[in-house]
């Protein structure tokens, strides 16, 4: 009994989300990671998130305050090695996959030449990004400031997605583009043309 104990208080250390952090029942947060101001961030029920994950909601940069949420539905699947970063809202919805170092950041550096030092330059935010339920993204994509995502999007592997696309998109490629969209009719993965 008391092995039993002690295996899953090691589990529970292990695989816990940290302290402050908003999470529903089920929830893993396998370590090691880097997560900063976990109270930012909300993680629906039996959701999993790989070791080497780092999440920062963006409380404070070049003397500038920010409101960041990180929202995280249920049944999501986060892989090892992914990178959110937030001054706004990132929204992940039920059922989403985020595959291995899997990039998401909600804000850019100011590059204003006249401005001074770019890290000194207060961040620029142009909208929040949006992931819908059940999409999938693959091996180091990276989803750019604002993009919004509908409901079963599929997005390849190395995929630099820079605009919005509507749900039962399957896009591709750096600018990512739409390549086939799922047709209800059919049944099936149509190429666009």
């Amino acid at each position: 009994m008391i092995r039993k104990a002690s295996r899953y208080l090691a589990a529970k250390l292990l695989n816990g989300p940290p302290r402050g952090m908003q999470c529903g029942t089920g929830v893993k947060v396998q370590r090691p990671h880097r997560i900063s101001n976990p109270r930012c961030i909300s993680i629906g029920d039996r959701t999993i998130i790989g070791h080497g994950a780092s999440m920062e909601p963006i409380l404070e940069y070049a003397n500038v305050r920010y409101s960041p949420k990180i929202e995280i539905g249920n049944d999501v699947y986060i892989g090892p090695h992914v990178y959110l970063a937030s001054v706004g809202r990132i929204t992940i919805g039920d059922g989403a996959v985020l595959s291995e170092y899997v990039y998401l950041n909600d804000t850019n550096h100011g590059f204003d030449p006249e401005r001074g030092l770019i890290m000194q330059q207060e961040l620029v935010h142009p909208r929040d990004i949006t992931i819908g339920k059940s999409c999938f993204l693959g091996l180091r994509s990276a989803i750019m400031p604002g993009v919004t995502l509908g409901d079963h999007c599929v997005v390849g592997t190395g995929a630099v997605v820079t605009k919005s696309f509507p749900a039962y998109s399957m896009i591709a490629g750096v600018p990512a583009v739409l390549i086939k969209r799922y047709s209800l009719e059919e049944r099936q993965w149509m190429r666009v043309s």
